[in-house]
């Protein structure tokens, strides 16, 4: 091969590769907007899906934040309702504490005013059975009233079971050994009204005024007390300067002293001999 051969093969050769590259750039140069298009598209696409995503999260999230709301609600309510039944068990432990504490403290007065009455029964009923002995030890004798009186301080007390007149009822006291019911202080005019209160006889008693002019005067002839009861009823017309004072209910009243009534009779409390 000679030199000229040479460089005219090398000289097609490099015109052939300059062709091919030429063909090549112009190829490339067709097909490049295409594939720039269809990567713009794809890449669209792609954002729009993830943009359709986040939307879709977000919507999620909010459904989600509103029903953790209703949620945090409805537990708000229940601690209310909750914290409601707790406050109102407590008042209602704390009322109920209260009323124990009260019926405890009634439960104890009761029971210390019980003690307290018990107590003064024993010492009662102990002073009875020293009275009882000692009136055992008294030789012939059986107690301070005879029978069928009744015994109060130092007095015993009759009613009578007959009726008759003051004057009468006077002699009935006397032929007993006694006189008719005087009342000189409080104690004596207690013990007579709730021994008379249940009865609804007029029972004489030793108190009358034989003139208006005159004041009320008991058998021994001493003056009532005024300020000790007050004497009720009207004094009779028929006789209006003799008039007398009975026991009717617990209340003194005066009236003509020729009716009828049962008598309370009085005398001195003493041992009284044994039959």
């Amino acid at each position: 091969m000679t030199l000229d051969d040479f460089k005219s093969k090398t000289m097609k050769k490099n015109q052939s590769d300059q062709k091919s590259h030429e063909e090549k750039a112009k190829g490339l140069h067709f097909h490049s907007p295409w594939r720039w298009y269809t990567a713009i598209v794809t890449l669209g696409i792609m954002c729009v899906g993830l943009l359709v995503t986040i939307i879709v999260q977000v919507i999620q999230l909010s459904q989600v934040s509103n029903l953790l709301k209703q949620q945090q609600a409805n537990l708000t309510l229940q601690e209310n309702v909750l914290e409601g039944q707790f406050l109102a068990q407590k008042e209602a432990e704390k009322s109920s504490q209260e009323s124990q504490r009260e019926l405890k403290a009634i439960i104890e007065a009761l029971s210390k005013k019980l003690d307290e009455e018990s107590k003064e029964k024993m010492e009662l009923h102990r002073q009875n059975l020293n009275l009882q002995e000692a009136l055992k030890k008294s030789a012939n004798y059986s107690g301070p009233c005879p029978q069928d009186w009744i015994w109060h301080g130092k007095s015993c007390y009759f009613f009578t079971s007959d009726s008759f007149n003051w004057e009468r009822s006077q002699e009935n006291c006397l032929s007993l050994g006694a006189r008719m019911l005087k009342i000189d202080n409080t104690e004596d005019l207690d013990f007579i009204q709730k021994a008379s209160a249940h009865s609804s006889f007029p029972l004489w008693i030793g108190l009358s005024r034989r003139k208006p002019s005159t004041s009320w005067r008991w058998e021994d002839g001493s003056p009532l007390l005024h300020d000790l009861f007050r004497i009720r009823g009207a004094i009779s017309q028929n006789n209006p300067s003799d008039s007398c004072a009975y026991v009717q209910r617990g209340i003194v009243f005066a009236d003509n002293c020729i009716l009828n009534a049962f008598s309370i009779c009085q005398k001195r409390a003493t041992l009284q001999k044994a039959e």
